[in-house]
């Protein structure tokens, strides 16, 4: 039992979620927050809708800190200096399979999405 139990621990403590810093972008500069996610890789900003409901979304440094199926794509933050402060943020990749469709798989390399072209489709 004794084992069960701190290897749930272990594995908890483990997980990115609690490794990731919570910040608020509105009480620290662009250039902060630019420099927090290049040097943690990874972090959880939080905001407030204008309905008054807390938000909060995750930005990285590159693609490579995104799931699987995401890739990184620039996205504008409200900052205490800068209202379309430029940061990376994890978004789903698609995939378009109708046969009208000449996009069939779209890869991730950091921040490039490549279209891929159906063989016989121009």
């Amino acid at each position: 039992m004794k084992t069960v139990v701190l290897a749930v621990a272990l594995a908890l403590s483990a997980t990115p979620s609690f490794a990731i810093s919570r910040l608020n972008p509105l009480a620290m500069s662009c250039a902060q927050a630019r420099s927090a996610v290049h040097q943690q890789g990874a972090i959880i900003f939080r905001s407030t809708s204008p309905r008054g409901l807390p938000l909060y979304d995750r930005f990285v440094r590159n693609s490579r800190l995104c799931d699987a199926n995401e890739y990184a794509e620039w996205r504008n933050i409200p900052t205490r200096d800068d209202k379309t402060c430029p940061v990376l943020n994890c978004k789903t990749s698609t995939t378009s399979m109708a046969p009208s469709s000449s996009l069939t798989t779209i890869f991730r390399s950091n921040t490039i999405v490549v279209p891929i072209q159906r063989p016989g489709r121009t």
